[in-house]
């Protein structure tokens, strides 16, 4: 079983900058069987993906809304996926989640990460909260 933590909330003003961080851990850990997804919530809104990463296919993906802002990036060495969000924005306010994938085919992988669906992803982590004001 995989666990996640996410880290690196806080409040910002519009056009500032944060770092998320989501260390994974568990025995059997590894990111060649997990593509790990960043999703967010905001009040009143249903569960979005992000942004995810996968050793398995290769590329990473983006929501529209935060495509040339937000960056993904994972560390091997530290089991840890980061969301660095640049020139944020308001309506980027939510409680950001990471959660894990488990990895069954490239092929079944590349269709989860396109989709981002919080459905596909089975492991979360707690969230941590991002507040953008204006």
């Amino acid at each position: 079983e995989v666990q996640l933590q996410a880290s690196g909330g806080g409040l910002v003003q519009a056009g500032g900058f944060l770092r998320l961080s989501c260390a994974a851990s568990g025995f059997s850990f590894s990111f060649d069987d997990y593509a790990i997804g960043w999703f967010r919530q905001a009040p009143g809104k249903e569960r979005e993906g992000v942004s995810c990463i996968s050793d398995a296919d290769g590329r990473p993906y983006y929501a529209d809304s935060v495509k040339g802002r937000f960056t993904i990036s994972s560390d091997h060495a530290k089991n840890t996926v980061y969301l660095q969000m640049n020139s944020l924005k308001p309506e980027d306010t939510a409680v950001y989640f990471c959660a894990a994938h488990g990895i069954v085919s490239p092929m079944t992988t590349a269709r989860v990460m396109g989709a981002m669906s919080p459905a596909d992803f089975d492991s979360w982590g707690q969230g941590t909260l991002v507040t953008v004001s204006s």
